[in-house]
């Protein structure tokens, strides 16, 4: 009705459990459209299918980001992302939960990072609709995220390990050669020095 752009926040997760690693643009996806995890794969899935259908047939101005794991100040206590569970746990000096065996990789970003990849995203010329790999390709095991978290926050936390989630993802990282190329984006912000900022963030919610 507008004629507005619009951002459809898609998802690493449309990739499934990889089987091209670092993933890129142009790889399909490995999803079991039955399993646990499928309803969030597959309904973003979906939702880049209608999205590039309202922009061949409507001309509807989109931009599709596929956001890899995000992190920072903001983030909810129990929102169930790894790293918040991680640092809440470390701070309570509760039991650290991993789940498998922690060998299984992800690559987080900063979240201001992220934000300046969606400017950058929406300003960029209307002839790029996207999907496009936004996220920090430094890959790290869970395992190493939850021992680095609890040496940085001085925690007595104990590391303990639970079954591994059906369909869980053994490697995620973003290949993100065409966001440099078309947005002149890549992450500036190290693991660690967003990880300070985020407990910095936490230990005032907790106290």
């Amino acid at each position: 009705k507008y004629k507005a752009k619009i951002l459809q926040a898609s998802t690493s997760e449309i990739y499934g459990n990889p089987l091209e690693h670092p993933q890129k643009e142009n790889y399909w996806g490995n999803v079991n459209s039955i399993g646990p995890r499928a309803c969030y794969d597959e309904g973003k899935r979906c939702a880049e299918t209608l999205f590039h259908d309202y922009y061949r047939k409507h001309g509807l101005g989109i931009k599709i980001a596929r956001i890899f794991n995000t992190y920072g100040e903001r983030m909810a206590q129990n929102d169930g992302r790894v790293i918040s569970n991680f640092i809440v746990q470390a701070l309570k000096n509760e039991p650290v939960t991993v789940y498998g065996d922690g060998s299984q990789t992800r690559s987080f970003c900063y979240v201001s990072d992220m934000i300046e990849s969606f400017i950058k995203l929406m300003d960029s010329d209307e002839s790029f609709p996207g999907p496009v790999n936004l996220g920090n390709p430094d890959e790290t095991s869970i395992l190493e995220i939850a021992q680095k978290i609890i040496q940085m926050t001085g925690s007595n936390s104990k590391i303990i390990f639970k079954n591994l989630p059906s369909d869980d993802p053994v490697h995620r990282k973003p290949d993100i050669t065409l966001a440099k190329k078309v947005l002149d984006w890549e992450p500036e912000v190290e693991l660690e020095q967003g990880l300070v900022r985020t407990i910095e963030y936490f230990k005032k919610m907790i106290s």
